[in-house]
């Protein structure tokens, strides 16, 4: 009983957010596709270590980039191809998705 509510709680942070307080349909969707998480983790991981090199100057760019292209994977909502062409887009092409 306690391995099961560790490995729900595990679950629901795999994600770059707290899958439970997931709000949009987009949110929803790749939480509840591996395939998706785990680029979702991969994607946050690179843009956190991407922010802290770059000069503070530039640090609002990419953060107003980022913001934009949240807004563009949201359009996606729940279609998980749409979904898994932005993050090849977002990576320039990496394999984050399987």
């Amino acid at each position: 009983m306690v391995f099961t509510a560790f490995m729900f709680m595990v679950e629901a942070h795999a994600a770059s957010f707290n899958c439970i307080k997931a709000q949009t349909t987009t949110e929803h969707q790749i939480c509840n596709t591996l395939s998706l998480n785990d680029a979702d983790v991969k994607m946050v991981t690179t843009y956190n270590i991407i922010r802290r090199l770059v000069p503070m100057g530039t640090r609002s760019e990419i953060r107003a980039e980022q913001v934009r292209w949240l807004e563009l994977r949201d359009e996606c909502q729940n279609n998980v191809e749409c979904l898994k062409l932005m993050c090849a887009e977002k990576t320039g092409g990496f394999n984050l998705v399987n």
